[in-house]
């Protein structure tokens, strides 16, 4: 997306996380990232070491691990060791000053990007946050905000029929690795808090970001899009964090504010994929959109958002390919089909069964349907290890 927008006269930004995994700056005409946030924080990165207790290149530490492979982890034996039994905490309050997450920290740098830039060029700027994801660590302030004992586990949590699922999916609820803890019901509470104090601060702090275009008289023409990679489990299913298929961590959200073309509060029920992100932007900035793209424009649906598509495009996720863990499923219209490269297949009907709690995948009178799926998604791409 850098690439088109500089190409038409635009200024490109990335502020925050981003899985770069080299030195390049993959067209982006500015680009701050953990690196620059952990200059900014100086001494006070230990804070933040302690809070991941571990080498984490997803949670930003270190963001490009090549960097230290070779040697070994750089914070080995420079940490302070916790009461934590696996790699992510339960939760608790950050004890890094508010105004120096990197959450603030990008909000900041985007306003000063925007206030700099915008006065001589259109630009397109990407600010990433890393929360909601752990570590479950907000600032004090936002952690208050929300007590343990009145969060309520999910309705599906310990109820799942476990013969029914993928192995993987069975070994995943019975024993949560990264936090053992959350075993225990006053732990998963206590996690669910932390979640939404992240939620809370991470709404703040993307709220500076428009009040800024308010105040700069820029609302009116900047289309702003928020969505993530991945949800989070949360208890759903007696599971936490990502990797699976279920509606919490495949189903991320997509939030479009254009003013003036679409009703504030509009909801579309139409599952879109984020490979029509890039055409989306494209169209909506008079854009040529190139041939060739993986996902077409929502810009339809955005002008009127109760649109029913005579044949509802796909949906397609997939995850580990290549590998004995290999997976991949495909969402169409009300069917959600999921393939294990050597697993029990799933198969849901979530007009019927929207928590994904009765497997269909081996129901004799649902055979036509896994079979239609199943062609489709590995026509799209075969998940099965080389």
């Amino acid at each position: 997306m850098a690439h088109h927008f500089s190409r038409v006269g635009y200024v490109s930004g990335l502020i925050g996380k981003m899985h770069f995994v080299d030195a390049q700056t993959h067209g982006f005409d500015y680009r701050l990232d953990f690196n620059d946030w952990f200059q900014y924080l100086g001494p006070q990165t230990k804070l933040y070491a302690d809070e991941l207790a571990r080498a984490n290149s997803g949670s930003g530490l270190p963001i490009v691990d090549d960097l230290w492979r070779d040697f070994g982890d750089p914070w080995q034996g420079h940490r302070t060791a916790d009461e934590r039994q696996g790699y992510v905490h339960t939760g608790r309050a950050s004890k890094i000053p508010e105004r120096d997450h990197f959450e603030s920290f990008v909000s900041r740098e985007s306003i000063r990007f925007i206030k700099r830039f915008s006065p001589q060029h259109p630009f397109f700027l990407i600010s990433s946050y890393l929360k909601p994801h752990d570590p479950f660590m907000p600032p004090e302030r936002h952690a208050k905000m929300f007590r343990a004992a009145d969060m309520r586990l999910p309705d599906t949590c310990g109820k799942v029929d476990l013969k029914r699922l993928p192995a993987e999916m069975r070994a995943r609820i019975e024993t949560p690795t990264a936090t053992p803890e959350l075993k225990d019901r006053a732990a998963a509470r206590q996690r669910i808090a932390m979640c939404y104090a992240n939620v809370a601060f991470l709404d703040e702090c993307m709220g500076q970001v428009t009040r800024a275009l308010d105040e700069l008289g820029l609302a009116n023409n900047t289309v702003v899009i928020y969505s993530s990679d991945h949800g989070e489990m949360l208890g759903e299913h007696g599971m936490w964090q990502k990797f699976v298929f279920y509606e919490p961590s495949v189903g991320v959200p997509l939030i479009v504010r254009v003013l003036g073309l679409t009703p504030p509060g509009s909801v579309c029920p139409t599952p879109v994929s984020q490979a029509s992100i890039m055409a989306t932007l494209l169209d909506l900035c008079g854009i040529p959109v190139p041939e060739g793209l993986d996902g077409e424009s929502l810009t339809p649906y955005l002008q009127d958002p109760q649109r029913v598509a005579k044949q509802p495009a796909p949906v397609f996720s997939q995850f580990a390919l290549k590998t004995k863990n290999a997976r991949a499923m495909i969402r169409k219209g009300i069917w959600k089909y999921s393939h294990y490269a050597a697993d029990t297949p799933e198969l849901y009907n979530l007009r019927d069964d929207p928590q994904e709690m009765n497997n269909l995948a081996e129901s004799r009178l649902h055979q036509p349907r896994v079979q239609e799926l199943k062609s489709e998604l590995v026509a799209w791409s075969d998940p099965a290890p080389v």
